[in-house]
């Protein structure tokens, strides 16, 4: 096994939880955070203070992962960085950041000679503290000398080198908008779920799915583990997200790609957070001018709306005759 060092600035969840299953592997870790975290420190484990600490403890040429909130905080730290690394050591940025940032940060430090690569890592904590999946863009010299720790630090098959600078975090992005429109799919058949006309039992409908269906997965595991431990549909409905797939969509735009599913699962998604929604009284107020329709809820109108149509759609009768507009 390998006795590489790396060293971890941000030891949140991810970073924590990757410092932890690295030691646990071999790897010998100085983590950094602003925080004190005594709580890591073991054997192969070591907590320091500052960059420049954590600089002189690591082995030339220095592995440095940042797992820190994506934007300015990432060109901070690496302005930081610059003044206590040295040609050829390598920073591996493992978060979400922009992919066009990554490609903008990688020119930069390739002027002072070090190396930078965009790690897209997914599986959250647990994929971190287990086994991750790994989307890396970056030089290729620099990739292969981390290339044994990716490979013991993800699931089997789950590293890939995706190309240049900025391809990493790119791929991870598109990972994410995959990701927006499955849930939004999986929300949307609990929805119908829970409206039926009979009870239905959805957490063994959701164990059910999992064993054999189409829609078989690690989402619908999730949500029949969390469906159980939260005793049903009882958390708050506001729905936070840090809007990486706003950019995708933006992406999209430029780039004439249409992406109908992932740009209606963002949009569905701000709707949980519209408690006061104006859309909602404008629509009211125009109703109301035009048809005397009125606000709020109405007993009559419901009743309408719900027994208003009688019969069902007829089909036109066979007359074997082709339409005018079908050519013989």
């Amino acid at each position: 096994m390998s006795n590489t060092q790396i060293g971890i600035v941000g030891l949140g969840k991810m970073g924590a939880a990757l410092a932890q299953q690295a030691a646990e592997k071999g790897y010998p870790v100085v983590g950094m955070d602003l925080r004190p975290r005594p709580d890591l420190e073991s054997d192969l484990i070591d907590i320091v203070p500052t960059l420049l600490e954590l600089a002189q403890r690591l082995q030339r040429p220095r592995k440095v992962f940042l797992y820190i909130p994506a934007g300015a905080a990432v060109d901070g730290i690496i302005e930081q960085l610059l003044a206590v690394l040295e040609p050829g050591d390598i920073i591996v940025d493992g978060g979400n950041s922009y992919w066009g940032d990554s490609i903008r940060r990688a020119k930069r430090l390739q002027e002072r000679g070090i190396h930078f690569l965009d790690c897209g890592t997914s599986g959250g904590p647990g994929g971190a503290r287990t086994g991750a999946c790994y989307m890396v863009g970056g030089d290729a010299d620099a990739v292969a000398l981390l290339r044994d720790f990716f490979v013991a630090t993800a699931v089997p098959d789950g590293f890939l080198h995706t190309g240049p600078a900025g391809t990493g975090h790119y791929v991870k992005l598109v990972h994410n908008g995959i990701e927006f429109g499955m849930l939004q799919a999986i929300a949307e058949g609990m929805g119908l779920l829970t409206h039926f006309r009979e009870k239905l039992d959805i957490s063994a409908i959701l164990q059910l799915w999992n064993n054999g269906s189409v829609v078989r997965s690690w989402l619908i595991e999730l949500m029949k583990k969390t469906y159980d431990q939260e005793g049903g549909f009882t958390v708050p409905s506001y729905i936070e997200d840090t809007g990486e797939v706003n950019w995708l969509v933006a992406d999209a735009l430029h780039m004439e790609v249409p992406i109908p599913v992932i740009t209606q699962s963002v949009v569905q998604l701000f709707t949980s957070r519209d408690k006061d929604p104006t859309w909602a009284k404008a629509i009211a107020m125009m109703r109301h001018g035009f048809g005397g329709h009125p606000y709020g809820e109405d007993a009559g109108i419901r009743h309408e709306r719900q027994f208003g149509r009688v019969g069902e759609y007829e089909q036109p009768e066979e007359t074997g005759e082709q339409p005018e507009n079908n050519p013989k």
